[in-house]
């Protein structure tokens, strides 16, 4: 049996992930609107560092599912 540790932890290797994803792209985001602002070539790029982040939120769910998978 499972005890409460094991969802806690997935649940903290989900939510830290999730969290520096959204504030990494809060900061890429400003950044961002303000280089479009200047120079609208540059959306292409700001697109895909906005996106980068969330590799983060991924990494994070396949660490959580792996916890819970793994004690089962």
């Amino acid at each position: 049996m499972v005890g409460w540790e094991v969802p806690i932890g997935a649940a903290i290797a989900f939510a830290g992930g999730a969290i520096g994803t959204g504030w990494a792209q809060s900061r890429i985001g400003a950044a961002g609107a303000g280089a479009i602002a200047e120079r609208p070539e540059t959306s292409g790029s700001i697109i895909i560092l906005e996106a980068i982040p969330e590799t983060l939120v991924i990494l994070g769910f396949v660490v959580a599912a792996m916890i819970l998978l793994m004690t089962g």
